[in-house]
């Protein structure tokens, strides 16, 4: 019976049918536009002929070394990050009923940044190589994780929303201590830090196919808790008396946003701006029922990382803006628009 739960329209905007499908659609056809730009646009211009003449007929021309050599890796990594942190986004909104949650609120940004300063420290220039830096994130990201939620479940009510912004809160402060204290004692790692922490698509485009069977994972756990996530959105007593495990649910929702968002940082480092804005963008297209709005969380964190780096290529060319940056640039007035609005679709 949970497993097919729909909040009430009243109280979470449930949309009839046709307009999620219609979301969906819209969602597909901006993730589609920005394929074909991230591909398109670069250092030098690419004319529509250069591009299908490098996806499909390709002879080694100048035009499809650019394309194939060096475009399409970063777009699949943004494609992949993207999707990641939007899905990531809506499961940690969903799961601590806050509006303004992000993946970084388990501490998976600090874990990492902590992991990344330490290994530069511990291992020297063996620590700083792009795989090195992706194992050590994934694996201090995955980490923190754990420990935020082992301390936010350490009370006799178990995890709750509070007990883990509180653990995340802590986790988060005491990794960011450590990390002044190890950049301050140590130039390698302060510039290993200043390096990771500028959020690119770019450099690590090459370890998608390493990091494809956790994002399956955790995208898997995340269709799976989309019935309890329906459930509790109706409160947790009302969730148990439909047969919901509170417990359960939460612990499947934690475990695929630590996944997604160890993954993302791990082929990206830390940008956190989609995971806060792309699901109040998801639930103006298709609603609050995770239904729709998982996917379509998918599709748009997808979009927007996709159209943030294509962005940042042409607004400094010859150069390149970092994604974060221009993400942090487009999400805060989209926050002051949500904060400036009457009427907002509910959690």
């Amino acid at each position: 019976m949970a497993a097919t739960l729909v909040p009430p329209r009243a109280r979470t905007g449930t949309l009839p049918r046709r307009r999620p499908l219609l979301g969906l659609a819209v969602g597909a056809g901006v993730l589609a536009a920005a394929l074909a730009l991230s591909l398109a646009i670069g250092g030098r211009p690419t004319s529509l002929a250069e591009l299908l003449h490098a996806l499909f007929t390709p002879d080694g021309s100048v035009a499809d070394l650019a394309i194939r050599e060096l475009r399409w890796p970063r777009t699949v990594n943004g494609l992949v990050v993207g999707a990641c942190l939007g899905v990531a986004g809506c499961l940690s909104q969903g799961h601590t009923r806050n509006a303004v949650a992000d993946p970084g609120l388990l501490g998976i940004y600090p874990g990492a940044a902590l992991a990344v300063v330490g290994g530069s420290l511990v291992f020297g220039g063996a620590g700083t190589t792009t795989y090195a830096q992706a194992a050590l994130a994934f694996c201090g990201a995955v980490v923190a994780c754990a420990v935020v939620f082992a301390v936010g479940s350490a009370t006799r009510h178990g995890v709750t929303p509070v007990t883990l912004v509180l653990a995340g809160a802590a986790v988060s402060a005491l990794a960011g201590g450590f990390v002044s204290l190890i950049v301050l004692s140590s130039d390698a790692a302060l510039d290993t830090l200043r390096f990771w922490q500028l959020g690119s698509v770019a450099v690590r485009g090459g370890l998608v196919p390493q990091m494809l069977p956790f994002v399956a994972v955790g995208l898997a756990l995340a269709a799976a808790n989309i019935g309890p996530l329906n459930a509790l959105a109706l409160g947790e007593d009302t969730a148990r008396s439909l047969g919901v495990s509170v417990a359960r649910a939460r612990f499947l929702g934690l475990a695929s946003l630590a996944l997604l968002a160890a993954c993302a940082v791990t082929l990206a480092g830390p940008i956190a701006f989609a995971g806060l804005l792309v699901p109040h963008m998801v639930r103006g297209l298709v609603g609050a029922d995770y239904r729709w709005q998982l996917p379509g969380c998918a599709l748009l964190g997808a979009s927007l990382l996709l159209l943030a780096d294509t962005a940042g290529r042409v607004i400094a060319r010859p150069g390149e803006l970092p994604v974060g940056v221009v993400l942090a640039v487009l999400g805060a007035p989209f926050f002051v628009h949500l904060a400036r609005r009457r009427r907002l679709v509910t959690l």
